[in-house]
């Protein structure tokens, strides 16, 4: 069994749906997915937590695979305002969401031991298992360098997209509430994630093909589809998720995932008609 987390609002839906097909691709095994909302929609009108009926759809989805998975979702509303609201990094580039993933070690009910952050822009192109049965027993953590950090901030830079966590070890070196304290006291460019990296007492660095953020290579097991620097025709910033089919193909000319991409349309589809069907009942 190997357990997730993602956080966000009802916009990551898409997200997770193409995130866990990536998964179920490859590993066949029981899943539990964690998913950390919240409503901060005083913050901006988008900020909503995710629906019930995604996570329910989602649940089904993944059961569709292996009857024991299950999709959970955590509202942590009241928790981040008691612990994170109202930061000096509340309205960093990324938005509020990336932060609860900083509430792991609170949230009652979460595992134990090993528990796999997951962004919900990437792709995974093999058995997730190489990543988690990675064993972490002496560290907080085992993250892949981030493309960009490594070479203009510090070698060892992380990216937070893929965090694999030691639970136990986290609580006994008070890791993420060293990091909630940092978040707390001063505005930082890269908010949580340079949290995590500043806080951390022993993290394992895995190779980069854990977390590529630029390139899907033979050996890659997760394509991470992250804002990234284009140098041609002309220097600009693209940011293309998995879920927007089209633009995966005509700016990225990416092709190799497709299977699971018309996967994630046909349940797309599927759920947009349970939906009108549970209108048309009302």
């Amino acid at each position: 069994m190997i357990n997730l987390l993602f956080s966000g609002n009802s916009y990551v839906f898409d997200g997770v749906m193409t995130t866990l097909l990536s998964i179920e691709k490859y590993y066949k095994g029981e899943i539990t997915a964690y998913i950390f909302t919240m409503d901060v929609s005083y913050l901006n009108p988008k900020f909503t937590p995710i629906e019930d009926d995604q996570v329910e759809f989602i649940d089904k989805m993944l059961k569709d695979t292996n009857p024991n998975s299950k999709a959970i979702k955590v509202d942590v509303t009241e928790l981040y305002q008691k612990e994170i609201g109202g930061s000096p990094n509340e309205g960093s580039y990324c938005t509020p969401y990336t932060l609860l993933r900083l509430l792991a070690d609170k949230v009652e009910g979460m595992p134990e031991d090993k528990l796999l952050y997951l962004d919900i822009d990437l792709l995974v192109n093999d058995d997730i298992q190489k990543l988690y049965n990675i064993d972490i027993s002496n560290y907080e953590y085992a993250a892949a360098q981030d493309h960009y950090g490594k070479k203009l901030i510090y070698n060892d830079y992380i990216n937070a997209g893929v965090l694999l966590f030691n639970m136990k070890k986290i609580k006994e070196t008070g890791l993420l509430q060293k990091a909630r304290d940092m978040i707390n006291a001063k505005h930082m460019v890269f908010s949580d994630q340079s949290a995590i990296y500043n806080c951390t007492t022993a993290k394992l660095l895995l190779p980069q093909r854990f977390n590529d953020q630029k390139w899907l290579k033979k050996d890659t097991i997760i394509r991470h589809f992250s804002k990234t620097l284009k140098l041609t025709p002309y220097p600009r910033n693209v940011n293309v998720k998995p879920w927007k089919v089209s633009d995966m193909h005509r700016i990225y000319h990416c092709y190799h995932f497709d299977d699971i991409l018309y996967e994630y349309i046909y349940y797309k589809k599927l759920y947009e008609k349970t939906i009108k069907r549970k209108g048309d009942e009302i």
